[in-house]
């Protein structure tokens, strides 16, 4: 067959690079959104951050020789204008910070800098290289914390130990593995590198006043019944130890001081900030929205550059400036479009979220992202991506915008009621159940129905577990 030209008439659809762009600064995040804009600042010339009216109005005034700090003035005096070729910069540094760095003395104590710990493991290896331990022991000892997992627990045998550190010219007797555990476990955090909870809980024990009332008492619970004080079986508990309930319950309140995972204490979690993109605010009667300005730095045109583009003469100039002031136009005609689709999806979540902004999460609607989409005549794509790492600041809190959407469940009256408040709703019975007696899911269920939702035995567990609450055995306390 020969190769033929045909003509057809059809429909496609295209996604122009404007588009494309509009979209995926839509979907990012404050944090992401930041760094997107900072990369254009660095790659287009002709786009410039608006800088703060107070800085443009403010001018710095000098400051005169006599306000300055002692710092200051050292360093006024000790720098010279200029410097030697040959200068070195610790010859420079030296000179202007030796008298504030002050003297060393042998016997200070070392202080841990906190700051530069990186895991529980640094901080054990900071304090054993304070404790003076022979070489053997000190190999013994570092096999031991290497060994330590990041509750706490020592995770392998001592046997195993014994046979790492032993060698063909030093063998390593299991006691002097044993004396060394003994003294790493009364580093701090005390009861770290224990064996098992009980050990843990004993170690921190032992490092009360044997005075203290109800020690002895707590070292037999936990030594003898540790099996009953980790199902909260108090009824059994108190019969074995012969214990009336009252003296029980103080014996309980020690153990509870104690931590069953030392290791957590020390570990340095990575703080995670989340800045609003929106704010909402009760001006009258009315919830209103407002983008929160400080969530992204403002960007604009800049003007000498883009005067260039009608006066420059070459065309390689010309066509340089032009495709970058086009790129710097769309670059900023998308953040005005994300802007504007991003309030007007939150003002219409507060519209109809109006109960939560009232009286909280109890008067939750149940609401889905059709709901808003239709709403607010986009797709369901949009106000997903819209929704999604986008936080509001409100008068109960910070949330994301994915809070506010939520499943519903039928009421015996016919209407329906959000998963959300039904969260809540849990959550507000069992924080004034009876401690003593605290309430079982189908009894949840049970109080639940006398208001009119219907939720099953199972759902309420669910739910219970999504808000982190222990199932009612777990949750008995003596009074």
């Amino acid at each position: 067959m020969k190769p033929t030209l045909q003509l057809r008439l059809g429909q496609s659809l295209t996604m122009t690079p404007q588009l494309q762009q509009a979209i995926r600064l839509l979907q990012l995040s404050t944090l992401e959104l930041q760094q997107e804009i900072q990369q254009a600042l660095d790659n287009n010339p002709l786009l410039e951050q608006e800088e703060n009216e107070a800085q443009e109005t403010s001018p710095i005034e000098p400051q005169d020789a006599s306000q300055l700090d002692s710092s200051d003035a050292m360093a006024q005096d000790k720098m010279p204008d200029e410097l030697p070729v040959d200068t070195t910069w610790d010859e420079v540094y030296s000179a202007g910070t030796a008298q504030s760095a002050g003297p060393i003395h042998d016997g200070e104590d070392s202080v841990y800098q906190g700051e530069t710990t990186e895991n529980l493991q640094d901080y054990l290896l900071w304090q054993m290289r304070l404790t003076p331990f022979s070489d053997l022991d000190a190999a013994i000892a570092l096999a031991i914390i290497d060994a330590i997992d990041e509750s706490g627990y020592l995770t392998v045998s001592l046997e195993d130990i014994q046979a790492a550190v032993s060698s063909e010219e030093v063998e390593v007797e299991l006691d002097e593995v044993e004396a060394v555990l003994k003294r790493v476990q009364h580093f701090d955090p005390v009861g770290i590198a224990a064996r098992s909870v009980q050990e843990c809980l004993l170690i921190q024990l032992g490092q009360y006043s044997p005075d203290l009332p109800w020690l002895n008492e707590a070292r037999e619970v936990i030594r003898e019944h540790m099996d009953l004080l980790g199902n909260r079986d108090y009824r059994t508990l108190a019969r074995k130890t012969r214990l009336k309930e009252s003296d029980l319950k103080e014996v309980l309140d020690l153990i509870q001081q104690l931590e069953p995972r030392p290791g957590n204490g020390i570990i340095q979690s990575e703080s995670q900030y989340v800045i609003p993109d929106v704010s909402v605010v009760k001006k009258g009667a009315k919830w209103v929205v407002e983008l929160n300005p400080d969530s992204a730095p403002r960007i604009r045109v800049n003007e000498a550059y883009a005067a260039m583009a009608r006066n420059a003469r070459s065309s390689t100039d010309t066509q340089f400036i032009r495709s970058h002031l086009q790129e710097a136009k769309w670059f900023i005609k998308s953040l005005e479009s994300r802007n504007d689709t991003l309030l007007k999806v939150a003002s219409c979540i507060v519209e109809q979220q109006q109960g939560f902004f009232e009286y909280g999460e109890e008067a939750m609607k149940p609401m889905v992202l059709n709901d808003i989409a239709e709403a607010v005549e986009m797709h369901e794509s949009t106000i997903s991506r819209v929704t999604t790492q986008k936080y509001m600041h409100t008068p109960r809190g910070i949330f994301e915008l994915k809070f506010f959407f939520s499943s519903h469940v039928n009421t015996e009256g016919g209407g329906e009621c959000s998963s959300t408040a039904i969260r809540a709703l849990i959550k507000k019975l069992v924080t004034a159940e009876n401690p003593a007696k605290p309430l079982s899911d189908s009894k949840i269920a049970d109080l639940l129905a006398e208001q009119g939702i219907m939720v099953a035995r199972r759902t309420i567990a669910k739910y219970r577990e999504s808000l982190l609450i222990p199932p009612s055995n777990q949750r008995k306390r003596l009074v």
